[in-house]
């Protein structure tokens, strides 16, 4: 499959959403890099609007699509992050949307997408919602997908583009994959700009599909998700997603649930930010490949999203922050 997301296309998106999305900082922490003994950045991603990376594809996605054909509104399947960004975007562009979620939601994220004024409507599974986007998609709706849109990856990229600009004598990144359009995007942007530079991705146990259809060199669906890491819960990636990831993911590391929340709090206790499990999962991942790094090399952990609810914390405190 050839790749139809080049780098032309995010410096597009960038200067398509410029003012729509915050530019988030990118800096070096001491504290990570005296544990992984080499020079250690964040991008602080969680500090986007509404919590998470996804606006950025929004945006661009929308704002791509002639404003006579947005009349009907946005329509997105989501059950997180994705479906907060795209009742965000609509709502700053005039725009109705409706929010496909799956019954299995975190509360949090539904109260989230209906406080930026969506209609959302609960459906049984994520297919289910699919079908009904795609026929919304049909009768006049601007069908914003999670990952599967060269736009929207291209918006995502531009992340990418921000990591170089601030941080040109990187020498390895690692980003969480769901369905693989954010890691797709920047992975573009930063081996095309710097071919040495590695790109490291990352999944939890129970949310693979990635490292499932990289080991099958094909798409695999998986038969439910089992990881508390519910915003890397994509059941499959994409052809397009998976090819990116062919063409300039070094690896793809499976942590555990348990092991991300420890770096959660270990994230929360040390640099102050209460991540995600989906964004937390990067440092578990840089410490499996400590052997890979010297001193002399330069890392950036993406830490993606925050929008992890309180009750969660405390809800997962006895099972995965036991210091026992």
């Amino acid at each position: 499959m050839a790749v139809d997301v080049l780098v032309p296309d995010m410096l597009a998106a960038k200067a398509r959403i410029e003012g729509r999305v915050a530019r988030t900082p990118l800096k070096r922490s001491r504290t990570l890099s005296d544990v992984l003994g080499c020079n250690v950045y964040v991008k602080f991603e969680l500090f986007q609007k509404t919590g998470s990376f996804k606006p950025r594809g929004a945006f661009n996605k929308l704002l791509a699509t002639p404003a006579d054909a947005r009349g009907a509104g946005a329509v997105a399947v989501s059950g997180g992050n994705h479906g907060q960004a795209v009742a965000f975007a609509a709502r700053e562009l005039d725009m109705s949307s409706i929010i496909l979620m799956p019954e299995s939601t975190p509360k949090n994220y539904v109260e989230a997408a209906l406080g930026y004024g969506a209609a959302v409507q609960l459906r049984a599974n994520i297919a289910t919602a699919f079908d009904e986007a795609a026929a919304l998609g049909a009768q006049g709706y601007v069908f914003v997908h999670p990952f599967d849109d060269p736009l929207v990856i291209a918006g995502q990229g531009t992340t990418g583009l921000e990591i170089f600009e601030d941080a040109p004598q990187l020498t390895d990144v690692i980003v969480s994959i769901g369905g693989g359009g954010f890691i797709g995007g920047i992975a573009t942007v930063l081996k095309e700009l710097k071919p040495d530079i590695r790109i490291w991705g990352v999944e939890t146990e129970g949310a693979d599909a990635m490292s499932q259809a990289l080991a099958a060199d094909r798409v695999v669906q998986l038969p439910a998700i089992t990881s508390i890491a519910k915003t890397l819960g994509a059941p499959a990636v994409s052809p397009r997603t998976l090819e990116l990831a062919k063409r300039y993911v070094e690896r793809v590391v499976v942590v555990s649930d348990a092991e991300a929340m420890r770096a959660l709090r270990f994230l929360l206790e040390r640099l102050k930010v209460l991540t995600e499990p989906a964004a937390s999962c990067t440092l578990v991942a840089a410490e499996r490949l400590r052997d890979r790094f010297d001193p002399e090399s330069h890392v950036c952990l993406v830490l993606c999203g925050g929008n992890m609810a309180i009750e969660d914390v405390c809800r997962f405190d006895d099972a995965y922050f036991s210091r026992r």
